[in-house]
């Protein structure tokens, strides 16, 4: 650009001291996976004003402050709590002296207990910091732990007195009459929750009424199943990849150890299951041993990263790919979703409950009938159904048609007839 007098202006002169990329500068490594490929996520500000850039991985799905933005902010903080120390100390060293009474005291000691920790007291404080060690002392896992500790906070925020069964009942009956009160499977947990807080103290209470009702999980197709391991990045896609196809838990995923994958056999060992499961052994696919082969090895565990910011990226690309596919089913699909997929399409093409049992490390065939009764409805047969139809009265054939997917349907005499839906 030229001047009055035609001579080149600079940038600078311009658009002034500060051109419009002044403020852009590198972004850093992420603390976690040491990966630099980042997006801005947002920034927040400090006490002062200052602000923070916020950034996400787009390896391991973590959320991160900027480190630099941090230490200028604290630098900040310090330069102002020194300034004002040293107007303190010039005011003529003033020291006052003032007693002060019983009720004054009193006051004093509610409105510190009061704005050291919002809508709860230091004795609630403390009961739940022993229950939390607690539990931790009866070994229960830290998800549990945080959980219970969430619903008596919960109980706490609504003014309920631990100590005092009768006022948690009250709590809870004015929770219940709330327009938007808590669901039955929350109201159960705050309950169980409670009830283990008293069994810590010895005591007992009559627990309040809660039925919750039985509801089949959401089952997507595998369409949009695949759809979401195609649309993520390649940490989450290896991860939602081995949530199908081995019906893991999102906890017990997370867990994994690259000491726990032969890649060769194409087989995963999980020997960390949840909720005292069984251990498992999986055989995978090729497509899933490459997947994972794809991935950096920076660290012991698979998946280094939280499990909070895996679960928060999987959940922003999860909308965007319901936007963009135009199929607001995906937004219905979560982590445990993929469990209930598998379990249902494997008691379909095996019909046995004992080998679903085993393969999700159930206990109890209680809790695999519920796949029994999904399938059942979902795989019912209809009028438009086609099938194709063998009978035989040979037990080695009849033998070699199940193990290839045909069902025995009725039989006649010695004859049985199979049928296998095209």
């Amino acid at each position: 650009m030229a001047g009055l007098e035609g001579e080149v202006l600079s940038p600078d002169a311009v658009f002034g001291a500060e051109s419009p990329t002044h403020n852009s500068k590198p972004s850093p490594l992420c603390p976690h996976c040491h990966g630099s490929k980042l997006w801005r996520d947002g920034v927040r500000y400090s006490i002062f004003g200052e602000s923070i850039q916020r950034w996400l991985c787009r390896d391991c799905g973590l959320r991160f402050s900027d480190p630099e933005d941090v230490k200028n902010s604290w630098s900040s903080v310090e330069k102002i709590t020194r300034n004002r120390e040293e107007s303190l100390k010039t005011e003529g060293c003033i020291v006052a002296s003032r007693q002060i009474c019983v009720e004054e005291t009193k006051n004093l000691e509610q409105e510190q207990a009061v704005t050291s920790v919002p809508g709860m007291n230091r004795d609630a404080k403390g009961m739940l910091v022993q229950y939390q060690a607690k539990m931790d002392l009866e070994g229960y896992t830290p998800e549990t732990i945080r959980g219970a500790a969430s619903c008596l906070r919960a109980l706490i925020a609504r003014n309920a007195d631990l100590n005092d069964p009768e006022s948690v009942k009250l709590a809870l009956a004015k929770e219940e009459k709330k327009e938007k009160h808590w669901s039955q499977n929350r109201r159960r947990n705050v309950i169980n929750a409670y009830t283990l807080f008293l069994q810590f103290q010895n005591r007992s209470w009559i627990k309040p009424k809660c039925k919750v009702d039985e509801k089949f999980p959401f089952i997507p197709h595998e369409a949009e199943i695949d759809a979401l391991i195609a649309g993520s990045f390649k940490k989450l896609a290896a991860y939602l990849q081995i949530l199908k196809e081995t019906a893991m838990r999102s906890g017990e995923a997370h867990s994994l150890e690259w000491i726990n994958i032969d890649t060769a056999q194409r087989i995963i060992t999980l020997n960390k299951p949840e909720k005292h499961s069984k251990a498992r052994m999986f055989k995978v696919s090729q497509q899933l041993i490459d997947m994972l082969n794809n991935l950096p090895k920076r660290s012991e565990k698979v998946f280094p990263c939280s499990k909070k910011g895996m679960k928060t990226t999987f959940q922003r690309n999860r909308k965007k790919l319901a936007v963009n596919l135009v199929n607001p089913r995906l937004l219905q699909i979560h982590f445990h979703t993929f469990r209930h997929w598998k379990a249902t399409m494997l008691y379909h093409e095996t019909k046995d409950a004992h080998y679903v049992q085993h393969f999700l490390g159930h206990k109890s065939i209680k809790s695999t009938e519920t796949y029994i009764n999904i399938e059942n409805d979902l795989f019912q047969s209809g009028p438009n159904d086609k099938f194709t139809v063998r009978v035989s009265d040979n037990p080695k054939e009849i033998a070699e048609l199940i193990a290839d997917g045909f069902e025995a349907h009725c039989n006649q005499g010695n004859l049985i007839f199979l049928r296998k839906r095209k």
